[in-house]
């Protein structure tokens, strides 16, 4: 179900081809529309949590916005068709590599039958053999390339973060709601920045892609929350 709602707003993204600008937008939106149940849930439990339920917020927050932005950037340079299933699907292959060697989880050959599953399907949805085709043809060429430079670090970046989350909500018993929704402020004053260099500029952007924001704002946590219920209970 998160991979599918995930599918879905991630079309809404492409759509959008948005930069760091949208990244705030969908940050403030997340922190105004979820706000009933952040503070219906962090009433009590964000003020038991002492340094390192912080340190991890943070970190997460952090790796969020550059996941982000990455994935922007290459919406905007690059086919979705490419991207994003570079994007997701070498995102759990870094995953369970840092799982197996750092945190001392165990693969059964099943399990490595299955990540090999998850590259090839990969490989074959971005283009299979055509897409090294396509990699040497002068008109399409360039496309390819920027959807591999800025897929596979998207990637990389979604491995980090499924990393950090799952220790979060795992071993340091956080709860994935307030994991996720309190990252939103860390996001925020990351990106504020962006959107205060030129207010002007911001808000013909926000003017324009404020719907995109919102659709992306309401699904998105949605997606990311049950992935680490998912992860809290696998």
């Amino acid at each position: 179900i998160a991979g599918l709602i995930h599918a879905g707003w991630n079309i809404v993204v492409k759509k959008a081809a948005g930069d760091a600008r949208f990244a705030f937008f969908t940050a403030f939106l997340m922190m105004l529309i979820w706000a009933p149940v952040g503070w219906w849930l962090g009433r009590s439990e964000v003020l038991r949590w002492g340094g390192l339920e912080w340190v991890l917020v943070v970190s997460s927050g952090v790796l969020h916005v550059v996941y982000f932005v990455v994935l922007l950037r290459g919406y905007r340079k690059a086919d979705l068709t490419v991207v994003y299933p570079l994007a997701r699907g070498s995102g759990p292959l870094f995953s369970c590599t840092v799982a197996i060697v750092f945190l001392g989880e165990r693969l059964s050959m099943l399990g490595f039958a299955g990540i090999a599953g998850v590259v090839g399907g990969v490989f074959l949805i971005a283009g299979g053999p055509n897409l090294w085709r396509a990699a040497r043809d002068p008109m399409a060429r360039d496309r390819v390339r920027q959807g591999v430079f800025y897929g596979l670090p998207t990637g990389a970046m979604i491995a980090c973060d499924t990393v950090v989350d799952g220790y979060a909500v795992k071993w340091a018993a956080m709860s994935p709601i307030l994991l996720d929704y309190v990252g939103n402020f860390v996001r925020v004053g990351l990106l504020a920045p962006t959107v205060l260099r030129a207010p002007t500029a911001a808000w013909v952007l926000w003017c324009r892609q404020w719907r995109y924001a919102l659709v992306v704002a309401l699904f998105s946590p949605v997606a990311y929350v049950l992935v680490l219920y998912a992860m809290k209970e696998a």
